[in-house]
Parts: structure tokens; sequence; C-alpha cells
């Protein structure tokens, strides 16, 4: 059939009416706890079930949700929002300032994942039952977008289950159970097999589409999800393959939606470590001509074009052209592989060194596919990468351990703002300050940090973005990541099913209708 490109809408509007969406991807959930999992494939399932005081629209605009107006206080002390009356959790409890308080208290705690998201809030008060402030450090012009995904959970549902705190890695109650006020209800999870969800009758919106029941199931091998689809087993799957996308095209009764995702896919280093978990005396990779070596030595042209099929584009810096505070000054990586040998040579490397490489598996498009490219192009210049790839359910605790010399990584800026990665992977770690919670390589650099506070409150465009130039040309010059692509989004979907695909990759269940 016909593709059909990026944010708009399969087929003509369905009259409502009760259907049942079956669908899958190849990355389950790792957690149903909001403040435990800071990825996508957490938050594209939990943003159906539970709401922030903010959220974003079709077109990624900022619009009200369980707030209904917000406005700054005085001359920039922080953020007064004014709450939905009346709505109420799925287990009938009401939705009061408390249960704000609390969910900035379990968000912002250091066992949170969360906890990034409120660096530079200072407190939060409670005016009265539907009325909270916000009060920062500094002014934050950019905050009400810093909180789109923030979760608000109800405290005393919580409280009452152990589950006042979140347990990233032994988990607790709010690991497999929910209580959101959004338009659908967890009522079957089965981690790594089924995921059920029903539309909530006492949600307090009304833009719904006729998805009464939907149920969610990981599938990792590839050629498995797309014979699921063609044979109706299957409503949408995401990813598709890039290598299937042209036979699903051609079939009858399937449609493939493509769009570009707000996602850069990288590497990282192990920026402070003493020694590499492979072995061998010290950290070559502390080096920065190491570091560069290694952006000479990867072909991403190529990798675009065989391995991605040209659906991607190369990346510059870690958010891709078009989001705010994109520097277009810094131009794309050569591959030069002759410049990388002697790049090592000069480092006192001319035979090479062994090094671990870590990598996804089920998490990014391709991402096996592209981790074995960038293994072979790596050696060909006498790099010696013992190559690993996993689940994604191990990779995150693997990289928490660090257990890892260099490790793939994609991002996504939920503020669509190139603030967002600064702040997550960019900053010197610190929980006092929550900085860095995502920097698994621990890349430092003082003038980045004291860019920081300043680049969050500055409200003139050409200042800040002057700011943000400057930190984007350390980070290039110092290679602190190597940037590859801009990840597509290639979805396949039975025909007559109405979707929006986001560049955030969610998939918000009330905008479909299915077929009944």
């Amino acid at each position: 059939m016909k593709t059909i490109l990026t944010a708009a809408l399969l087929a003509v509007a369905l009259p409502a009416g009760a259907a049942e969406l079956r669908f899958a991807t190849t990355s389950d959930p790792t957690t149903l706890d909001p403040n435990a999992g800071n990825s996508a494939p957490v938050f594209s399932l939990l943003i159906n079930v539970y709401e922030g005081l903010v959220r974003r629209d079709r077109d990624m605009k900022l619009e009200p949700s369980l707030a209904t107006a917000w406005e700054p206080i005085g001359a920039g002390e922080g953020w007064r929002f004014t709450l939905r009356e009346g709505v109420t959790f799925h287990g009938g409890q009401d939705f009061t300032a408390e249960d704000v308080i609390f969910s900035y208290e379990r968000g912002s705690a250091p066992e949170s994942d969360t906890s990034s998201w409120f660096a530079g809030v200072e407190r939060v008060e409670a005016v009265d039952d539907y009325t909270v402030e916000f009060y920062t450090t500094e002014p934050n012009p950019i905050f009400p977008d810093s909180i789109a995904n923030w979760m608000m959970l109800d405290k005393g549902w919580a409280e009452e289950n152990d589950a006042a705190l979140p347990s990233i890695e032994q988990g607790n109650f709010a690991t497999l159970n929910t209580n959101g006020t959004g338009p659908y209800m967890v009522t079957e999870r089965q981690p790594g097999l089924k995921t059920t969800l029903v539309a909530f009758d006492g949600w307090w919106d009304d833009d719904i589409g006729n998805v009464t029941e939907a149920v969610y199931q990981p599938v990792q091998n590839s050629a498995t999800a797309v014979a699921a689809l063609l044979s109706g087993e299957l409503d949408l799957i995401e990813p598709v393959p890039i290598q299937d996308a042209a036979r699903i095209e051609q079939s009858d009764g399937v449609d493939v939606i493509r769009g570009i995702e707000a996602r850069v896919i990288m590497l990282g280093f192990p920026h402070d470590a003493e020694s590499l978990i492979a072995g061998g005396e010290g950290n070559p990779f502390k080096d920065v001509r190491v570091r560069q070596a290694v952006a000479h030595a990867i072909n991403i042209p190529a990798i675009l074009q065989t391995v991605m099929r040209g659906s991607a584009e190369q990346a510059t810096q870690l958010i891709g052209p078009g989001l705010r505070g994109y520097s277009n000054a810094i131009e794309p990586g050569t591959y030069d592989p002759d410049l990388a040998r002697q790049l090592l040579a000069e480092a006192g490397y001319p035979d090479g060194f062994t090094f671990s490489l870590k990598c996804t598996n089920d998490r990014y498009l391709n991402d096996e596919a592209v981790c074995t490219a960038i293994n072979a192009m790596l050696a060909q210049v006498g790099l010696k990468p013992l190559y690993e790839s996993m689940p994604v359910a191990n990779y995150w605790t693997t990289l928490r351990a660090e257990d890892h010399d260099m490790y793939l990584l994609g991002w996504s800026p939920g503020t669509f703002d190139a603030e967002h990665p600064l702040r997550f992977l960019v900053a010197t770690p610190n929980e006092e300050t929550k900085m860095g919670s995502w920097n698994f390589g621990g890349f430092s650099n003082a003038r980045i940090d004291e860019l920081m506070p300043m680049i969050q409150s500055e409200i003139d465009e050409p200042k800040r973005q002057a700011m943000l130039d400057e930190a984007n040309r350390i980070m290039a010059d110092e290679q602190a990541y190597v940037p590859l692509y801009i990840q597509p989004l290639v979805w396949g979907v039975k025909e007559g099913v109405e979707v929006v695909q986001r560049p955030d990759n969610f998939l918000v269940l009330r905008w479909m209708n299915v077929p009944e």
C-alpha cells in the first residue's frame, strides 16, 4: 500500500464505538513506575495511564492537562499552576495539590530516575487545594516545557502500598500496578509478555477515539512482528524493520507511516574511569585524540546507506535541526580511517588497545546491526573492541553499574530544547544539583557546568543561543560523544487504523480509531 508521511492521520474518521487495539514494540517497558524509568518505552505506555500538569498536543505544543493555567511568579521567582478541579484517580481518590507536592517529592528524590527534571527547583508550596507554586533558584523560562512528561501519583495510594519512593533496582508495588488519572487503566501486567489497558469511563476529558481496550505485547523478533501484522494478528507494530518496509508498503491491508524522531543515536566514552573493564593499564579514552580517532573511524554515511537504507540522517550534535538551541556552526563528523590511525599513534596506541563496546539489541531501530558495523569499522583502524549486545531490560543496569567502556545511547529531548541533553548527558554528575543523571561516562567540563544555570535562566534568545553554541562547540572539540544519526520513525499499521505519529515516538491511544 501507499507510504504515509509523518504525523498525518490514516484513513477517514470512524464513528465512535468499542474497539480493541492489538499492538507490539520491540522493547517492553522496564517498569510501570513513572519515576523509576526515564525512557521512551516507559513514558509511551504510561502517558495513557498517568497525567501531568501539562501535556503536548498533536503538534507537540504545550497545553493544559491537570493544570488549567500557569503563570510566572513575580520577576521570575518561579511558576504558579492552577489545578483542574473534579479530577479523580482510577481508584476513586480526588486529585488535589497534596498529590502534586507528593509527586514532586517522589520524582525529585535521589532514588528517582527523574530527579534531574527538578534541578533548580528550590521548593514547592500548596497555596490551597487547587493552587501550587514552584520556586526556582533562578528564573526558568522553560520550566513548564521541562515537566511535560512528569506524572502525578495519588499520595495515599502510594503510601498505603509502600511505594512512597521509587525502587529502580528491586521494584515495589508501583512497578507492576498503576493508579493514574489518565484515559486508560492497566488491568493486566505480565512483564515481557502482555499488558492490557482498558478505557477509564471517569476520565475528565472527551478528546478520545474508539479504542476501549488495548493489548500490548513486546515482540523482539522483527520477522515475527511483521508476520503478525500481515496476517492481521496485530493492528500496529513499532518499529518496522527498515529492510521490511517496502514489502509492507506493497502488501494489501496494511500501511507504513514514516517520520523523523527527535532522537539522536550516539556513542559514549568512559571519561572518568581510571582503567578499562576490558583490562590493561589506564584509560586511553581520557585522551581526546583517542576519542577523535573513534569518530573518524566510523563511516556514518555508509551506515545510513546500508544499515538504515537511507531512512536516517547524520547527526552533528545531541539534538537535530529544527529544535530550539540547535547550533548551525557544528559540522558533521568525517570518515577518515588514515587520520584515525594517525591520532591513535600520536596518543601512544599505534597498535590499538582492547576495550568493551556495549549496545542494545532491542531498543533502537536496527541497533544491533549498527553496532556490528561500528565494531568492524573500529577494528579496521587497529582498535580491539570486545562487542556485546544485550536486551534493554539489562542495559541500563549495566551502564549505571559502570560495567562498560564505550556504549551506545539514544536521546530524545523531552523539552525539544538543547538544554535537555546538556542537563542529562553532559553536565558533571551531581546528586545534590540533580545534574548529569544519564552521563554514564562521567564527562566533565567546568565551562559547560558554569554555562548551565545561565542557559536555564536566560530569557534573551540571542544571548541564550550564544551560550548553547559555546557549549556545543566545547562538546564537539572535546569529542564528548560521537553523534551518529537521527533515528527515523517507521510504523506499520492495519489499513483503516487512525493514529498520530509524534516525533517523541509516543503512542497516544486516545487519538486512535480502529475499524470495528
